[in-house]
């Protein structure tokens, strides 16, 4: 089964790829994990995400469809979580591309929904805590950042739920109960 989770920033996206792989043996792709892993990795692609990042710049999407591209190559039988790929219109395509060419299919599209307030919240408590615990706070971990990381989801990303409710693969949870709920929900929409 492979499946995209979609949602704003600090819906929990990741915490639920988690699950979904100790529970169903899948493999999360993570493309921020996997750009970190690709710069240390020695090879060409490795040392091409490395040389963009040097110099500041934004990783294109050929390099991110690159990288998924030699995920897919080596396969997973519990299959694909794709967390944060895709983020575009045209990355959509490019799945959709990748995945034909490997004689795979899209199962599911989960998109987790979080009311805005709720996640400004979110990271101002988790800054709240996180200095209380004497440690220090991510630097977004502000409601301004967070705002701005909303709008860019707003313009970027939430084309992809139109798009996905058209082919008919859509599911919508709602990311605000507690973590096992959330949980049961992905499960439920997933067995549907």
């Amino acid at each position: 089964m492979n499946i995209i989770l979609l949602g704003p920033p600090g819906a929990g996206k990741g915490t639920q790829a988690q699950k979904l792989v100790e529970e169903r043996g899948m493999v999360q792709l993570s493309t921020g994990d996997m750009l970190r892993a690709a710069k240390t990795s020695g090879t060409e692609m490795g040392n091409m995400v490395a040389g963009v990042m040097a110099r500041g710049e934004l990783v294109t999407d050929e390099i991110v469809i690159g990288l998924i591209r030699e995920q897919l190559q080596n396969g997973s039988e519990g299959g694909f979580i794709f967390d944060g790929f895709p983020r575009t219109l045209a990355q959509a395509d490019a799945l959709g591309e990748l995945l034909d060419e490997f004689g795979q299919n899209l199962d599911a599209v989960i998109e987790l929904q979080v009311e805005d307030d709720i996640l400004v919240a979110r990271v101002v408590n988790r800054a709240k805590e996180a200095v209380a615990a004497g440690q220090s706070a991510r630097a977004d971990d502000t409601a301004e950042a967070m705002t701005t990381r909303l709008m860019e989801y707003y313009k970027k990303t939430s084309p992809l739920i139109g798009y996905y409710h058209a082919k008919g693969q859509l599911k919508s949870v709602d990311g605000l109960g507690t973590m096992d709920a959330v949980q049961a929900d992905i499960a439920a929409a997933l067995n549907d």
